[in-house]
């Protein structure tokens, strides 16, 4: 990945997050993407804590952005290795979020959301050892 791309990417990330265009988000995203959140533990009860594919994204982002209308995020700091991305940003709480997106080719087909432990994850329930 160039660093034209990354920053380009980051970019429109951040703006389509920011507009709550989920669709905008997913064209970035494989038919076959998986996500991984503690939040799928918490907002649709799976055990594995992720959604398969891009259908199970859109709705898991769509319930999202339902139950959270003033989502924002700010990028703060993007990280690259040879074909995954990680995306450092605050929430609208100030709460700092990681997210690791692995490429095939320009596209995600492997992410996950992580979080601080703590206040900032509501999902932390969903996660004891």
């Amino acid at each position: 990945m160039d660093a034209r791309f990354v920053k380009k990417f980051a970019a429109e990330w951040e703006e389509a997050w920011n507009a709550h265009d989920v669709e905008r988000l997913l064209v970035h995203y494989t038919d076959d993407v998986v996500f991984q959140s503690p939040y799928i533990l918490h907002r649709f009860k799976e055990p594995t804590g992720e959604v398969r594919g891009k259908e199970a994204l859109r709705a898991y982002w769509t319930t999202g952005l339902e139950q959270l209308p003033t989502l924002r995020f700010k990028v703060e700091s993007v990280r690259v290795a040879v074909d995954t991305l990680v995306i450092n940003y605050r929430n609208q709480d100030g709460h700092r979020i990681s997210e690791v997106l692995r490429f095939r080719d320009v596209l995600v087909y492997w992410g996950c959301g992580a979080y601080e432990p703590g206040s900032a994850l509501a999902a932390t329930t969903a996660l004891k050892a």
